[in-house]
Parts: structure tokens; sequence; C-alpha cells
């Protein structure tokens, strides 16, 4: 593990390099996806690609996702969730960028 200590000049500057590396997605996946393990299958699919954000359940059947990451790492998630786990029948998904919210983890919220 490497820690990193910055001034505020330093901070400024990271925090400005983080913004443009790390990329914030709010994802709405339609379809047979809630009763399927969706929401814990996203968030092993999130740790295994080191993802932070949530995902949830929506009233109205659907799955929503805020991801961040870099730009590769919010692709392969995508690609992801146009399948999901075996037993979802995805019928569409749609994603936009979003605020950083710096998350610190990747879960499912209840």
């Amino acid at each position: 593990m490497i820690i990193i200590i910055l001034s505020n000049s330093y901070k400024t500057i990271y925090l400005w390099y983080l913004s443009i590396m790390l990329k914030h997605y709010n994802i709405t996946v339609k379809g047979k996806v809630q009763g399927v393990w969706y929401r814990k299958n996203t968030l092993d699919k999130a740790k295994e690609l080191d993802i932070k954000g949530l995902v949830k359940n929506l009233n109205n059947g659907n799955v929503y996702i805020e991801a961040e990451g870099s730009q590769n790492q919010l692709n392969s998630l995508i690609e992801w969730c146009t399948n999901g786990p075996d037993f979802a029948k995805v019928d569409d998904i749609s994603f936009e960028k979003g605020d950083l919210r710096f998350f610190k983890n990747f879960e499912i919220i209840y």
C-alpha cells in the first residue's frame, strides 16, 4: 500500500488528475433483472474490475447503478451489464455521465 501525503497545491493537482482519469456513470438496466441475483453479481463484477459505486433495485423493476472508474473499467462493466447473471434477461441498458462522488467502495443499497 502506498500512502501519499500532499500539500494543498499538490492536492488540488491530484484531484484534478483524478477528475480527468475517473468517470462516473449512472446506469439503468431494464428487463428481468430483479430476483435473479443481478445486484450481487454486479457487486462481484465491480469488485473484480475495481469499480466504486452502488447498485440498487428500483420500484419499477429496473436496476440502477452508479459506477466510478476509468473509461476501460466502465466499458467492461457496461458490457457485462448487457447480459448480467445467468437467469437475468436484459431488455435494455442506458447510461449517462454524472458528477464524480468519489465512492470509497462498491455496495448494494437495499
